[in-house]
């Protein structure tokens, strides 16, 4: 079991997946009042994402397919039947990852092999980063995937700033459960009961506060 850390000094970026990115980027402008700026593409998924810094180091991600690439097999996060965007995954930095792999496991949580990444971005720069497998269910995205930035500079550095994220709510059936994983992943949030997997955040925006689901 790790130490565990406050939520907010772990958690990288929350992942709002959508069938169609410049919809989404629409959308959730008109929610935020914030227009989150392009980040690049995911060559290897068929994918590419936009980006809205939600503090130093944290920042919502806007991911959804690239027709302009090839389409894989499978994308990530049930994009290719996702009929509508919705919050499916965050994300917690860590510096071991393997260390990680191994925490889940023992709570029989999958996070899939350790994966080095990276996507070019709009200026031509690319960003690489090691993380765990995306693709693992992971209790419909409630138990995070992790991330390592190593040297490569934080997105949300780069990302149109003015929203904050308040709160992270997370609820399963399995609620006891899943509080066993995140204790023994060093994670510091709790895991309400309730019908079905629920992830939720409250994002201080200049328009207000807005829950995102």
């Amino acid at each position: 079991m790790q130490p565990r850390q406050p939520l907010f000094s772990v958690l990288d970026h929350l992942v709002y997946a959508t069938p169609d990115l410049d919809a989404a980027v629409a959308e959730i402008e008109g929610r935020l009042g914030v227009r989150a700026a392009v980040g690049g593409q995911h060559k290897a998924w068929g994918t590419r994402n936009a980006l809205i810094s939600l503090g130093p180091r944290m920042y919502l991600e806007l991911f959804g397919p690239d027709p302009t690439l090839p389409a894989p097999a499978a994308r990530p996060f049930g994009l290719d039947t996702l009929t509508r965007a919705r919050l499916v995954s965050w994300v917690a930095r860590a510096q071991d990852l393997a260390a990680a792999v191994q925490a889940a496991a023992a709570e029989g949580v999958d996070l899939g092999e350790v994966q080095q990444r990276s996507r070019q971005r709009p200026d031509g720069s690319v960003l690489s980063w090691t993380m765990t497998d995306p693709t693992k269910p992971r209790a419909d995205g409630i138990v995070p995937y992790f991330i390592h930035w190593g040297d490569s500079p934080h997105p949300a550095a780069s990302a149109p700033a003015g929203c904050t994220l308040l709160a992270l709510r997370v609820s399963h059936p399995e609620a006891a459960r899943l509080h066993r994983v995140f204790q023994a992943l060093g994670l510091d949030l709790s895991v309400e009961p309730g019908p079905g997997p629920l992830l939720e955040a409250t994002i201080r925006s200049p328009v207000g506060d807005v829950v995102l689901s």
